[in-house]
């Protein structure tokens, strides 16, 4: 990585989410914030986060702003209706996505990596940046070699657009590469309500929790003779996201295709 800043750009920048990573790029003296894109333009970047103003204004047209700003990085937490479109637009201008936003299929990542391999840059797509949940995945996939019988439960708030999250996609997976796969409790269970169980996951099950006050949250429940394990993780604020944003956009900078899973970097 090159000792100058890094130019930085924000998709999403007056979300939650969006609003979170503006404040830590703009003060990371190894970051420097050069595009804000949202589709409720016009306002400082700074200000919206209640900074000082930065002189970087939110546009709501991505490719203007990307061509504008020579950008480097774009970190994208929009939603699942966007992100496709947002990130092969980024991949076309040369700019290096760093992704939180859920909802790719394994196809569009696989699509992505081939476009960001014949532009000669990286990616990273991670469906969590939170450095204790990457360790809650790890952990899980260890605990699986060991304890097989498992279910995972994900709480997150009731406006969360898709489920399972893609936290416990990537646990479950993670999981799957150190399990066998095996359909676990009785075979001739039954469900009275459709869906009770939950859903399927290589013979496991995956419940996913919607309700208002929940921020985000995720256990990973181990079941064996006379004993059981939880693996659990809570986040409460999503500034506890940031400190993995930022390596994710200075590791980026080296990759050539697309990484999946910030748990490559967490040793």
């Amino acid at each position: 990585m090159n000792e100058e800043t890094i130019k930085v750009a924000v998709s999403g920048a007056s979300g939650r989410m969006g609003k979170e990573v503006v404040k830590m790029v703009l003060t990371s003296p190894e970051l420097e914030l050069v595009a804000a894109i949202d589709s409720k333009g016009g306002e400082d970047a700074g200000a919206l986060v209640g900074l000082d103003p930065c002189g970087v204004k939110i546009q709501d047209d991505l490719e203007l702003a990307l061509v504008e700003s020579s950008a480097q990085v774009i970190v994208d937490f929009t939603t699942p209706h966007a992100v496709m479109k947002n990130t092969k637009m980024a991949i076309k201008h040369k700019v290096r996505p760093v992704v939180g936003t859920t909802g790719l299929t394994p196809q569009d990542i696989e699509e992505l990596d081939e476009l960001c391999k014949k532009e000669d840059i990286g990616g990273i797509i991670a469906p969590n940046f939170a450095i204790g949940a990457i360790l809650m995945m790890k952990f899980a996939a260890q605990a699986a070699k060991y304890m097989p019988h498992l279910e995972i439960i994900e709480y997150h708030g009731d406006q969360k657009l898709d489920a399972p999250s893609g936290t416990s996609v990537k646990t479950a997976e993670l999981i799957s590469e150190s399990r066998k796969e095996f359909r676990q409790g009785n075979p001739d269970e039954k469900e009275t309500i459709d869906g009770s169980r939950g859903g399927q996951y290589n013979g496991f099950r995956i419940h996913s929790v919607r309700l208002p006050g929940v921020f985000a949250q995720q256990e990973v429940i181990f079941g064996g003779h006379g004993q059981s394990l939880k693996i659990r993780h809570d986040s409460y604020d999503r500034e506890g996201y940031m400190p993995g944003v930022n390596l994710a956009i200075q590791k980026v900078i080296d990759l050539n295709g697309i990484v999946y899973g910030f748990e490559h970097f967490v040793d």
